[in-house]
């Protein structure tokens, strides 16, 4: 395998983005920056380079500790990365304090029913009209 990594790609990886086209889209944007500049998708990573990155929930600044190549869990993904953000910038925007990003679950009571909880909400209505007729 290469050993050359682009931060499009790492940015996936390491679960700052969801999807690689996401992450893509903020190098174009010019939301992700490195020494002050702003940066191209195609940029290859090195360890102990320092991004500062702005999401829609919060900004970010990273040190890369190791290079990861593919997608993985959570646990396993923050192990390439250090979290430099100033305690002022980790506050999470209010706005996206409802969503688990992390986990890809959603939050109990918000959103739409899951499949088992609308069979559950379709089997008490037949039986109550059941009942009624």
């Amino acid at each position: 395998m290469s050993d050359k990594l682009r931060i499009d790609k790492y940015l996936w990886a390491i679960r700052i983005f969801k999807t690689r086209t996401q992450a893509t889209s903020a190098c174009d944007d010019g939301k992700v920056k490195y020494e002050g500049t702003n940066v191209k998708p195609s940029k290859a990573v090195n360890i102990g380079e320092h991004y500062e990155i702005k999401t829609a929930a919060r900004k970010w600044v990273i040190e890369v500790r190791g290079l990861l190549f593919q997608r993985v869990g959570f646990e396993e993904a923050v192990k390439h990365y250090a979290d430099l953000t100033p305690e002022e910038d980790k506050v999470i925007i209010p706005h996206f304090e409802g969503t688990s990003f992390y986990t890809g679950k959603r939050q109990s009571k918000t959103g739409r029913p899951t499949k088992k909880q609308r069979r559950g909400m379709e089997d008490f209505l037949e039986k109550g009209e059941e009942t009624n007729q």
